[in-house]
């Protein structure tokens, strides 16, 4: 039986509930595929809400019967790290996470379809997509292709490893 899941828009309100599920989300989720000097360095990081992303109108949350956050993503124009995109088209994926509990049970792939719908219909034809190693199968299945390994830096001396991939949304 599929779990009954809302899908709406975060507002600044929802910080908490994101910081929630980022905490339960990334530990648990990366933890196969990244060492342990980098999850002590970055999940601290990486495991917070970013406010404006939520202010943004851009970024969306799953909730389950309860209300209880279960999943959340969105897009930017901008690249993460606020730089600004120079291709009008091009949009990124940012901040996605599932709760462990819920992984493989079609929510995150449900709320990236609603990302990438949302990113369309206001006119980007690409996602940019800065995937941890672990999602990059979950990407796949979306339609995203691997460019390339990368590293994102999260602070001085401190650098995040994960995989950039791309898709057409003109395709979809």
């Amino acid at each position: 039986m599929q779990p009954i899941v809302t899908i709406r828009r975060a507002h600044p309100g929802d910080l908490a509930a994101v910081d929630r599920l980022l905490a339960r989300s990334y530990p648990r989720l990366l933890a196969a595929d990244y060492p342990p000097s980098v999850m002590v360095l970055a999940v601290p990081i990486i495991a917070r809400a970013r406010p404006e992303l939520l202010a943004s109108g851009r970024y969306l949350l799953a909730l389950d019967a309860a209300g209880t956050v279960i999943a959340a993503g969105g897009w930017s124009l901008g690249r993460p790290g606020g730089e600004v995109g120079t291709v009008a088209d091009l949009g990124h994926v940012r901040h996605v996470a599932t709760d462990p509990d819920v992984v493989r049970k079609g929510i995150g792939r449900r709320l990236m379809t609603e990302v990438m719908a949302d990113a369309a219909r206001v006119g980007v034809r690409r996602m940019d997509c800065l995937s941890t190693r672990t999602a990059v199968p979950f990407y796949a299945v979306l339609g995203f292709r691997v460019v390339g390994e990368t590293e994102v830096p999260l602070g001085p001396g401190i650098g995040f490893p994960a995989v950039r991939m791309l898709a057409d949304l003109a395709a979809k």
